[in-house]
């Protein structure tokens, strides 16, 4: 198990070992107790990642606020434009 103590990692390293956790797990060809530490470390990073999500998120309202502090919303028309390029690369 590794110690809490370290720095944290990147949140596209987080995910990263994420994957690499669930892809070992979804293998079933762990023993038991590699694969319960294994799951607290996935969950771990799960919150690590959802966490800094979150902090993303505020960071962005903050962004958006107006001169009053009011927030601002207004619609991403770019949205049609990174599917269909998404669509062509594949």
């Amino acid at each position: 198990m590794k110690n809490n103590d370290e720095q944290p990692k990147s949140f596209e390293a987080s995910l990263e070992a994420l994957e690499e956790i669930v892809q070992a797990l979804e293998s079933g060809d762990l023993p038991l107790e590699k694969s319960l530490e294994l799951f607290e470390e996935g969950i771990r990073l799960s919150r690590q990642c959802q966490e800094r999500l979150n902090q993303a998120e505020r960071r962005i309202e903050v962004l958006l606020r107006d001169n009053q502090g009011r927030p601002v919303v207004t619609a991403f028309e770019n949205a049609n434009a990174i599917a269909e390029d998404g669509s062509k690369d594949g």
